[in-house]
């Protein structure tokens, strides 16, 4: 069987992909390899847990031991790089920890890499998750982010995920280590973490609590859902030409406010509430430092070479996803509480 490694598996976008290649590929075996910091959540992957083409490993892609003794004892096929920190707040507060994991970490895996492949690269390759924050800021009438678009990342999130996009090219000219980049907009869907945007108001608004909206909500960002993303991560592993990168998006952009009172419309009338009920739960908050006004993908590349566009329309999507969090109360409320991080001991640990 194919051994692929997925890093970052039990995180928001690493999970869809994990259970996408578990059930689609019978002849992969399936590494998925994750630390379990506050965003891995082993509970989002109840369904495949026992698949007998998945394996999952508790690990540090920092650890550049453990990485290089894991790729010499599996010898993996292929690598699908995920594993990061994600969040820009976050960043903002404690930049080293974003440069540690996502540039450390990214090279490290890239070493264990072409230790275990160089000379042998034939049907192998490293596959590089990245973001399209990495571009820096568009002005309102700015045309698209393309993947000729210079890099001008502005927060030590984007900063970091830029640095790991470099190393990544440099390893395929410089050793000609196959790899492959994407940069994709704003995911949105079932299992994403409360902190951000769309799963903090869908909890906010089943509690009645303050709806955060940076300075007056006219930030744009284009989404997605997160299923497509899996979809195009699938469609470029096994489609995407090695050395090459592709952007992928929804062509889907809205202003922060519009987009939380569309949210406000469909929570609210989920609920059985009368039409703008939560609406005076929106609080303008101070700006985050170095919020950049608007990101936009334009993905005519991978959908003209690879085939690839988005399937779900947004207000299905959208309304999709709030269902979802409504229906798994039980989900949301242990990873509000913390109590998600006992999954590992009880499922994995109690077994041996």
């Amino acid at each position: 069987m194919k051994k692929i490694l997925i890093t970052g598996g039990a995180g928001f976008i690493g999970s869809h992909v994990v259970k996408l290649f578990v059930n689609k590929y019978v002849d992969y075996h399936v590494f998925n390899l994750d630390k379990l910091t506050y965003a891995g959540n082993l509970e989002n992957l109840k369904s495949i847990e026992n698949s007998p083409n998945y394996t999952f490993i508790k690990g540090d892609i920092t650890d550049g031991l453990f990485i290089s003794q894991l790729f010499e004892n599996q010898q993996f096929d292929g690598v699908i790089h995920l594993a990061a920190e994600s969040h820009v707040d976050r960043s903002i507060a404690d930049p080293m920890a974003f440069i540690h994991t996502n540039i450390v970490g990214t090279a490290n895996l890239l070493n264990a890499a072409l230790k275990i492949w160089e000379g042998h690269f034939e049907g192998k390759l490293f596959y590089h998750i990245s973001t399209d924050e990495v571009y820096g800021s568009l002005g309102e009438n700015d045309a698209a982010f393309t993947e000729q678009t210079p890099y001008c990342p502005h927060s030590p999130y984007s900063a970091s995920k830029a640095a790991s996009d470099h190393l990544v090219r440099a390893y395929y000219d410089t050793y000609g280590l196959p790899t492959v980049i994407s940069n994709c907009s704003n995911n949105y869907g079932p299992y994403q973490f409360p902190e951000k945007l769309l799963p903090l108001c869908i909890n906010n608004i089943l509690n009645n609590k303050p709806l955060p909206v940076y300075g007056k909500g006219l930030n744009v960002r284009d989404w997605l859902y997160v299923k497509d993303h899996a979809d195009a991560i699938d469609c470029v592993f096994h489609a995407g030409e090695k050395g090459q990168t592709y952007n992928i998006g929804g062509n889907n952009e809205w202003r922060n406010i519009d987009l939380i009172e569309k949210l406000i419309e469909i929570t609210d009338n989920q609920l059985n509430r009368p039409k703008g009920t939560s609406q005076k739960l929106i609080t303008f908050v101070k700006d985050r430092a170095g919020h950049d006004l608007r990101y936009a993908i334009n993905a005519k590349k991978i959908h003209t070479q690879l085939g690839w566009c988005p399937k779900v329309a947004f207000d299905e999507g959208f309304a999709l996803t709030v269902k979802w969090y409504l229906d798994n109360s039980d989900w949301l409320k242990n990873v509000t509480t913390g109590e998600y991080q006992n999954y590992y001991n009880k499922m994995y640990l109690e077994r041996k």
